[in-house]
């Protein structure tokens, strides 16, 4: 009787260990197409099941597809709005000294619903040639200038890059095929997702301008650009709770340089408030909105956080926005100029 009354607690004991386990695995380890991801300046992730379920997707407006877009639907049946369920990017920021015309390149793996074999087929017609490289083929597909390379890691997974380097698409297989380990993934990432809020749909983490010596310039809508000191790393994040939770976090190396985007920042949310609500008129969901909007100092790190009601979002997701007026650039701060002494004159 003993050993069976004693069972039983360590049965329980068990059950809340893995459970345990299992949320701080959630907290702690980002989703395995993240941690399938290469080393990058900037990742983002969104996953789309949750606003599915909750019926945020439906009041999309219907997507326009063109007619490349159109031919592919009809021979693979993968639909991009209809299919794709979590989708994590990689963004390659051209090295420091490139030329200002050089182009980001992205690195992509998502989970989602598509015929494998309709899919194969489709990038075999369109492939200029296909590597085979660990039991994996690698699809090498021209487009507008670059070459994708694609390769179906499995049943409902995928992995494109539109870089040059096949150590990116390589290493992505390489890391499958050992099964993402849990708490991989890559560095950037692995240091600053542990901050995301429980329950983040869709997030972002971005290092500005990392190993440059000046400012970065940041434009935001109606052409007003932000500067941001160099090494600033971005953590911004969504949450569906009834309404959209946003949280965005300027993390710098300083006190004065997290006060210089706070001041930017609250600048910034006072001319588009005005041009908004002057567009809107008295909308209590715009006006909500912008209430809602903080933007705060906390030591090195500057926060701003936001609520988006669900009217808002309907509006945002079914209407066209309103036309902004283009504002004046901020200027870029500048040092003060040293103090001139004045000549005396004897």
């Amino acid at each position: 009787m003993k050993r069976r009354k004693l069972t039983i607690p360590l049965v329980v004991l068990a059950i809340v260990i893995a459970i345990a386990a299992a949320v701080l695995l959630r907290k702690t380890a980002p989703p395995e197409p993240v941690r399938l991801l290469p080393e990058a300046q900037a990742y983002l992730y969104l996953d789309l099941n949750p606003l599915r379920k909750a019926g945020v997707l439906d009041k999309m407006p219907p997507v326009q597809p063109d007619p490349e877009y159109d031919q592919f639907v009809k021979e693979t049946g993968f639909q991009f709005e209809r299919d794709l369920e979590q989708v994590a990017i990689a963004v390659h920021t051209p090295p420091t000294g490139a030329p200002s015309s050089a182009d980001n390149h992205y690195t992509t793996v998502a989970v989602a619903r598509f015929d494998g074999q309709r899919l194969r087929d489709f990038l075999k017609k369109n492939a200029k040639s296909i590597e085979n490289y660990r039991d994996r083929e690698i699809f090498e597909i021209p487009r507008q200038g670059y070459t994708d390379h694609i390769c179906l890691l499995g049943p409902e997974l995928i992995a494109l890059t539109t870089t040059d380097d096949p150590s990116i698409i390589r290493g992505i297989i390489n890391r499958y095929r050992k099964l993402a380990l849990p708490f991989g993934g890559p560095a950037l990432v692995r240091e600053h997702y542990r901050t995301l809020p429980f329950g983040t749909l869709a997030w972002a983490i971005a290092d500005i301008g990392p190993g440059s010596t000046t400012n970065q310039a940041v434009t935001l809508p109606g052409g007003y650009n932000l500067f941001f000191p160099p090494d600033t790393v971005f953590v911004a994040s969504l949450r569906y709770l009834g309404s959209i939770d946003l949280r965005v976090r300027a993390i710098t190396t300083s006190e004065d340089a997290a006060r210089r985007i706070t001041d930017q920042l609250s600048a910034f949310l006072a001319l588009l408030r005005t041009l908004e609500l002057n567009a809107s008129g008295s909308d209590p969901d715009v006006k909500a909105f912008f209430d809602s909007i903080k933007v705060q100092l906390d030591g090195n790190k500057a926060e701003l956080t936001a609520d988006l009601p669900k009217g808002f979002l309907k509006k945002v997701l079914t209407e066209p926005p309103p036309e902004i007026q283009p504002a004046a650039p901020a200027p870029e701060p500048q040092k003060p100029a040293p103090k001139k002494h004045r000549k005396h004159h004897h």
